[in-house]
C-alpha cells in the first residue's frame, strides 16, 4: 500500500512538472480512485454507516444514572398532592408547620437509577438490523461509486486515445497534401499545369490544417475531463496508442460472462429494497408495548432532627453534619408502557414504507432491464466492431494503392488534381476509419464489463 502511494505521488509530480505526460490506463484509473471527491466521500459514509451499526448495538445496554446534590434550604411542608412531571419523581420536604418559618439548613441527596428495556417485541434488535442494512447500502453504493467511476475513467482514457492516433492520421494527411501543393506549385510555375491546380492543392491543404484544429480542439477537452475524473490539475496526457494494435484477449478465449445479480449497480439497488424493508419490519412493530426493568437506591442527608416537628430549633447549620447521608432507600421492579395511540400513528408510517419498498423494487426493475439492455447491445457492438476491424486494413490497404496510383498518374500529367484530391480525401477517409475502428473495439468491451459488473474483464487485458 506504501508503494501504491509512491507511485501515486510520482504521477502527480510528473503530471505538475511537465507540459505532456505519458499515462497508462491504469495509472489513470488507480489516480482517479486514490483522488476523485466522489469516491473518498462515498468511502467516508461506508465508514460512518459502520460506525452506526456499533452505536445501535450499545443503544440496547440499559440506561445507569448517577446524581448527587447538596443543597441549603428551608423545608415548610404543605398537604396536598404532588406529580413529578418530567422528572425522577424525587422530593424532599418537611412536615407541614401551622406557619411559615425560615429555618435553614444543609442538605443532600445522593442517587443511582438504572432502567433497561428488555423486552421490547423485538424493536431493538431490527433498529441493529435496520443499521446494518444501511451500512450494506452504503458499503454498496461506495463499490458502484468505485465501479461506475472506472468505467468512466476508462471511457475518457479511450476517447483520448483515439483523437490522439486520428490526430497522428490528419498529420500525415496534412503532409500528403501539403506535398501534393508543393508539386502543383512547381509545375504551376514551370507551365505544365493550369494554375488553378495550385488553388485547388493549396485549398485542400487549408482543409487539412482546419481537420487538424479540430481534432486537437477535441483532444484539449478529452484531456481535460481526464484530468477531472483523475481528481487531478488539467495537464496534456499522452495514451498508450499501442493498446489498439492488438484485439483484446477476451475475445479469442471466449470469456464471455452472463449478466449477473453481482453487478455492483444492481447489487447497490437491491441493498436499498432491503433497507426499505428493515425500517417496514421496524415500523410494525411499534404496534406493541415495552417491558423494562427498573431500580433505584437513594441515599439522603439532612440537617434538620427526626424531632424537628415539635421542635423547631432542633437543626444545625454544620455543613458536613448536613451532607452526611443518615437514611437510605432503595426500589426495584418491571414496569410495561403501552401508549395506544402509536397502533394508528405506526398503521400510516406502515403504510407509506410499504409504498417506498414497491418504487423502490419498481426502480430495481427498471436499472435490470436497463443492464440486460446495455449487455445485448455490447454484445452486438462487440461482433459488429470485429467485423469493421478486420475490413478496416483492406479499406486502409486499397485507398493507398489508390492514392498512390493517382498521384503517379498526376505527376506524370495523365490525370488532374481532381482525382488525386479525392484519392487523397478516400485515404484520409480510411485512416480515419481504421483509427475509430480500433478503438472501438475496446470500447465494446468496456461496454460489456460495464454491463455484467465484470470489470476485470477488460483490466486484466493490460
Amino acid at each position: 500500500m506504501h508503494l501504491k502511494k509512491v507511485s501515486l505521488l510520482l504521477l502527480l509530480a510528473a503530471i505538475s512538472g511537465f507540459g505532456q505526460t505519458k499515462l497508462s490506463l491504469r495509472d489513470a484509473i488507480d489516480t482517479g480512485m486514490a483522488n476523485y471527491g466522489m469516491v473518498k466521500a462515498k468511502g467516508n459514509y461506508a465508514k460512518a454507516a459502520q460506525e452506526t451499526v456499533k452505536q445501535a448495538r450499545r443503544d440496547y445496554l440499559p440506561n445507569l444514572n448517577l446524581s448527587a446534590q447538596q443543597d441549603y434550604g428551608t423545608v415548610n411542608g404543605q398537604n396536598g398532592p404532588l406529580y413529578g412531571f418530567g422528572g425522577l419523581g424525587v422530593a424532599s420536604s418537611g412536615l407541614p408547620l401551622p406557619e411559615q418559618n425560615w429555618n435553614a439548613a444543609f442538605g443532600a441527596l445522593y442517587l443511582v437509577n438504572m432502567n433497561w428495556d428488555f423486552f421490547t417485541f423485538g424493536r431493538m434488535k431490527q433498529r441493529i438490523s435496520i443499521a446494518k442494512a444501511d451500512a450494506e447500502r452504503q458499503q454498496l453504493d461506495f463499490e458502484q461509486e468505485q465501479f461506475q467511476q472506472k468505467v468512466r475513467i476508462a471511457g475518457a482514457y479511450l476517447n483520448l486515445l483515439a483523437s490522439q492516433r486520428l490526430e497522428r492520421s490528419q498529420i500525415k494527411n496534412l503532409d500528403r497534401s501539403q506535398v501534393v501543393l508543393d508539386n502543383a506549385t512547381i509545375r504551376v510555375k514551370n507551365g505544365l499545369l493550369p494554375g488553378v491546380d495550385s488553388t485547388l492543392a493549396s485549398a485542400e491543404v487549408s482543409r487539412a490544417k482546419i481537420s487538424l484544429n479540430q481534432i486537437r480542439e477535441q483532444i484539449k477537452m478529452q484531456n481535460n475531463r481526464l484530468a477531472e475524473l483523475m481528481g487531478v490539475d488539467v495537464a496534456n496526457f499522452i495514451a498508450d496508442t499501442t493498446l489498439v494494435a492488438r484485439v483484446p484477449k477476451a475475445i479469442f478465449t471466449g470469456s464471455n460472462p452472463s449478466e449477473s445479480v453481482n453487478n455492483p449497480v444492481r447489487r447497490f439497488y437491491k441493498s436499498r429494497i432491503d433497507y426499505s424493508n428493515s425500517q417496514l419490519g421496524l415500523y410494525k412493530r411499534e404496534y406493541y408495548p415495552t417491558f423494562s426493568l427498573f431500580g433505584v437506591y437513594q441515599a439522603r442527608a439532612s440537617g434538620f432532627n427526626s424531632d424537628y416537628a415539635s421542635d423547631q430549633n432542633s437543626f444545625t447549620q454544620n455543613y458536613l453534619d448536613g451532607i452526611d447521608p443518615t437514611r437510605q432507600n432503595y426500589l426495584f421492579g418491571v414496569g410495561m408502557t403501552w401508549n395506544l395511540t402509536t397502533i394508528a400513528r405506526s398503521s400510516k408510517k406502515v403504510s407509506a414504507q410499504k409504498l417506498i419498498s414497491q418504487g423502490l423494487e419498481e426502480e430495481y426493475k427498471a436499472i435490470d432491464i436497463q443492464l440486460k439492455a446495455q449487455e445485448d447491445a455490447a454484445n452486438a457492438r462487440l461482433d459488429f466492431a470485429m467485423q469493421n476491424y478486420n475490413e478496416a486494413p483492406k479499406q486502409v490497404s486499397a485507398a493507398q494503392q489508390a492514392y498512390r496510383q493517382r498521384t503517379a498518374l498526376y505527376n506524370n500529367g495523365l490525370t488532374n488534381l481532381v482525382d488525386v484530391t479525392q484519392a487523397l480525401y478516400t485515404l484520409n477517409r480510411a485512416e480515419t476509419d481504421r483509427d475509430v475502428i480500433y478503438t472501438n473495439v475496446w470500447q465494446a468491451l468496456l461496454m460489456k464489463a460495464a454491463a455484467t459488473g465484470d470489470f476485470n474483464l477488460f483490466m486484466n487485458e493490460f
